[in-house]
Parts: C-alpha cells; structure tokens; sequence
C-alpha cells in the first residue's frame, strides 16, 4: 500500500553554512538526475540509466568508487523490479573494481514504508543523512529473505542486515 508523507531540508553552500554557524549534517559533494529511460515501468527499471546516474554522481563529487561503503537504494519492494535496480548499482561499480561486499545497500522503505514519489525520495535522503550523522548504518529490517534473483555473493554489494558503525 502507498503511504504519503513529507520531508523538508535546508540545503545551502557549505560556505554560507560555515558562515552562518549552522550545524551541519552533511555535506553534498557532487550529484546527478537522469530519466529512466526506456523500460517497462517503476517496477522494472532500465539497469543502464541507473548505472549511468552513479557514475555521473561520483564523477561530479570527485569521489573513489572504492571508497562508497553505502548505497541507499529505491527498492520497489518487488521480485522484477530489485535485482534489477541492484543490477545496475554493481554494473557501475564492477567497472572500476572486482572487490566483492565492500558497501551496504539499503533502502528507507523497509523502516517507512512505500512513500509516493516525492516523499519516497526526500525520505531516503534524509535517512542516509541521519546515517551519516550518527556513523550507523540502519539495519534492512522487515526482511525474512532476500530476493532470491538477487545474487550477492557475486558482486560489491552486501544486504545490512543490522545496525553497525559507519566508519
């Protein structure tokens, strides 16, 4: 089921924040938007595109794909639509590194549910801040197994399962 909700951040240079004795949560190094492109829906989202919006991301924040070590992901919550959005994430890591399980990937949907789009989004942002924030990693929770058309033990990704320190 749908759920609504809202979130509101204060986004603003880190100079000005400096400036203004502001407290600081995060800071946004770099970011990138792209469409999906073509696929078959929400639920079915183009690998690619997905794979293309990472790298611009980490090109733009000058950032080391090696040294990610969390993802927090959308996860439509469906059979089709993870380990194809799971897919993509390690597309975009495999080429530039064959290390196996060095970052976490999670999605705010377990802890709140499937939020419409807006609030989907500004919900997963505010998650990985407050993750970044209190250097935990928030467990995956809900989950009695994983999809089973995901296969980690193949690639970067690794489910957390837990809550545990984010060094």
């Amino acid at each position: 089921v749908k759920g609504e909700g809202c979130g509101v951040v204060l986004i603003k240079s880190l100079e000005q924040a400096q400036k203004d004795n502001d407290r600081i949560y995060a800071v946004i190094k770099g970011s990138a938007v792209n469409h999906d492109g073509r696929s078959n829906g929400l639920t079915s989202p183009n690998p690619a595109s997905q794979t293309a919006a990472i790298e611009q991301a980490w090109n733009a924040a000058g950032v080391d794909p090696e040294t990610i070590s969390y993802i927090e992901a959308h996860g439509t919550g469906t059979q089709l639509g993870d380990p194809i959005e799971i897919n993509g994430i390690a597309d975009s890591f495999r080429k530039y590194t064959d290390k196996k399980h060095f970052f976490a990937v999670g999605s705010s949907k377990s802890n709140v549910g499937h939020l419409a789009d807006g609030a989907a989004g500004i919900t997963a942002f505010i998650k990985t801040v407050l993750a970044l924030w209190h250097r935990e990693l928030p467990a995956t929770i809900h989950l009695q197994y994983p999809n089973p058309y995901i296969r980690f033990i193949d690639g970067p990704i690794y489910l957390n399962t837990k809550t545990t320190p984010w060094r």
